[in-house]
């Protein structure tokens, strides 16, 4: 029973946050919606940022766990597309919303599992320092969580990602070339 109201919660509010702002969602709201009682809602969750938290973290995990490898920086930005536009109108309201912080850190932390199985995956067997493999995850991690931040900001459009995707088309081969790099052989 438990574990059906939850998800009949989350499911509620993910259907609310889809139609509003997050700013007019109010757990009275929810819970009339979900027809339980405001003490069912606060067993299972201290607050709304607390269900946007659970709800977040769970889609982090669902999408990494449909990519479990990664083979080119190409196949990262898409992940991170899905992951960011799953539910786009309700991704839109957190983003634009006080717990857009929320949002942030599970994006950054996907940004960084796809882009280490991705680095990981290019340069194996490759003799390069684990400082430098750092280096690397941080310039690719960084870049693509901003790119996906740009991409947000601007109204998550299919053309900008179509562009931001061409981008890593054309360089797709930079990790090696950055590896060359650090081990002096460009």
């Amino acid at each position: 029973m438990a574990n059906y109201t939850k998800k009949a919660i989350k499911e509620t509010f993910i259907s609310m946050l889809e139609e509003h702002p997050l700013s007019e969602i109010t757990v009275k709201e929810l819970v009339e919606k979900c027809e339980i009682n405001r003490n069912s809602f606060y067993y299972h969750y201290q607050d709304i940022p607390a269900l946007i938290e659970e709800i977040i973290k769970e889609e982090a995990e669902s999408i990494i766990g449909k990519y479990p490898s990664v083979s080119t920086i190409v196949e990262c930005f898409d992940a991170l597309v899905e992951f960011a536009s799953h539910r786009k109108r309700a991704i839109m309201h957190i983003y634009r919303s006080i717990s857009r912080e929320v949002f942030e850190r599970h994006l950054m932390a996907v940004s960084e599992y796809f882009v280490k199985n991705y680095v990981n995956t290019v340069l194996a067997g490759n003799p390069i320092a684990e400082a430098d493999k750092k280096t690397i995850y941080d310039y690719y991690k960084c870049v693509c969580f901003g790119l996906i931040l740009d991409w947000l900001n601007k109204g998550m459009t299919d053309e900008y990602a179509r562009e931001i995707r061409r981008i890593f088309l054309l360089k797709k081969d930079w990790a090696k070339e950055f590896a060359a790099l650090l081990q002096g052989q460009v």
